[in-house]
């Protein structure tokens, strides 16, 4: 423990070192309420830090979800391309995904 958060007074400033796989050892500031809090917020980060780095490598994924959801309709349906099921499924699935996206990027930005 380094010393008290000055933003908050119920978190403590830890710094903890880590030895990485490669042989190197790092220290990283870290907050919270107990050192496994603290512990279990900079595994959060560091999870999130490779899904993100695979995300970016890889959109491919969100073409291949995009995709998905406007085949899905012909798939199951047939031809509903000029009936109020195709202009709502169209409303529902694009909402989905900007949820979605504001889900995954409120995700991102709680481990910050």
């Amino acid at each position: 423990m380094v010393r008290k958060s000055n933003s908050n007074p119920e978190y403590f400033r830890y710094e903890v070192t880590v030895g990485e796989t490669d042989g190197t050892i790092t220290k990283h500031p870290v907050y919270g309420k107990d050192m496994q809090d603290a512990i279990t917020r900079l595994l959060h980060q560091e999870k999130t830090a490779k899904i993100e780095k695979k995300m970016e490598r890889n959109p491919f994924i969100f073409f291949c979800i995009w995709l998905g959801l406007m085949a899905t309709p012909v798939i199951w349906h047939g031809d509903i391309t000029y009936t109020p099921w195709f202009v709502l499924y169209m409303f529902v699935s694009f909402s989905a995904l900007f949820v979605a996206a504001g889900v995954w990027n409120s995700y991102l930005e709680r481990g910050k």
